[in-house]
């Protein structure tokens, strides 16, 4: 059993190597990592920290040759996976490795074809931040509830956990954030077994290098209804 962990990464050299420290530590039992880091275009010094011949990672770095977008990054990576379970995982620090075990549980006890880790359910810490992106991401997500029938409480989280033949038989299209939608309508029309599973969220203030911003909640709202009723 393997576990491929796709970083999409732009413009993040204070974070990356901290993430995959913690990445590569992560403890998940006999199951094999293999890590995937594209590099969308960083302007920050990010490429040539992954190109370093000292960087000292066990990791297979892609480097975008023009900047692209998130969804980019991870259909790249999907492209040089060679695992049973996929997992993204953003190069900042907002998401903790140490919850893996939690995520693959589901899938594991084959229960679950696709898991999502939800910043709004459970116990687990949360950094108070931006009430207005918590109102749009509820809004959001209500809204891809209504399309699929289903009942999540965090569309938008960064952690999708699924195994391969999932995204194997999906065409993904969606270049920037509006792969979160997509991924979802699309799991919903293939019947997925979806379980969602609460974790921990230490959300980053745009000083510190956050980049999402209302183009994209826009986007992912036409997203939704296109993916509604287009494949």
């Amino acid at each position: 059993m393997k576990l491929s962990i796709i970083i999409p990464c732009y413009n993040e050299k204070n974070t990356i190597l901290k993430v995959l420290k913690k990445v590569e530590n992560a403890q998940i039992g006999e199951i094999a990592k293999e890590i995937i880091i594209i590099d969308d275009y960083s302007k920050d010094g990010t490429r040539e920290l992954l190109k370093d011949p000292s960087f000292g990672f066990k990791a297979k770095v892609v480097l975008h040759d023009k900047n692209m977008g998130k969804g980019a990054c991870i259909k790249t990576g999907l492209k040089h996976i060679s695992g049973d379970i996929v997992i993204i995982q953003d190069s900042d620090l907002e998401y903790d490795p140490d919850e893996y075990p939690l995520l693959l549980k589901p899938i594991l006890d084959d229960k679950a074809d696709v898991v999502y880790g939800s910043r709004f359910a459970g116990y687990q810490p949360h950094r108070v931040w931006y009430f207005w992106h918590y109102v749009v991401n509820k809004i959001i997500t209500l809204l891809s509830n209504m399309l699929t029938n289903l009942k999540l409480t965090d569309m938008e989280t960064c952690y999708k956990v699924f195994k391969t033949s999932v995204a194997s038989n999906m065409s993904l299209k969606e270049n920037g954030f509006g792969f979160e939608p997509e991924f979802t309508l699309k799991i919903a029309k293939m019947h997925c077994r979806i379980y969602e599973v609460g974790i921990s969220y230490y959300g980053r203030h745009y000083r510190e290098g956050k980049k999402i911003n209302w183009k994209d909640g826009l986007w992912t709202l036409w997203c939704l209804l296109r993916y509604a009723v287009y494949d």
